[in-house]
């Protein structure tokens, strides 16, 4: 790995997160297309693109300024799920695992930005 970003645990797992949103809409209604489908694929991406971008040739104040972005991303996209859920368009057992992962994520951001200085 090249970029000091792709080390990171925390990018690592969002955009695995990222991924495993963009196959779960796969299964939403043609309709939702441009609302719910396109919000949560693009709060599930921005989270990894935050914290990439906040990454490289940043000060440390505005990696925390990038890292607050992510966190917001990651809490759309719980969110987005509570509506997913609703409308019915995932079931309880996928809503759970989504949310454990978004709620690890979130923790593990947490941390990682109060560490920086």
């Amino acid at each position: 790995m090249k970029f000091k970003f792709e080390k990171l645990t925390i990018w690592q797992k969002a955009m695995d997160l990222g991924e495993d949103i963009n196959d779960m809409i796969k299964k939403f209604p043609e309709h939702e297309k441009y609302n719910l489908t396109s919000q949560i694929l693009r709060a599930g991406d921005s989270i990894a693109l935050n914290i990439s971008e906040g990454s490289i040739g940043q000060s440390n104040p505005e990696f925390k300024k990038f890292m607050r972005y992510a966190i917001r991303s990651l809490a759309e996209v719980v969110t987005c799920l509570h509506k997913a859920k609703r409308r019915k368009y995932i079931s309880d057992e996928e809503f759970n695992k989504h949310y454990d992962d978004c709620f690890y994520l979130m923790n593990m951001m947490n941390s990682f930005k109060n560490k920086i200085n």
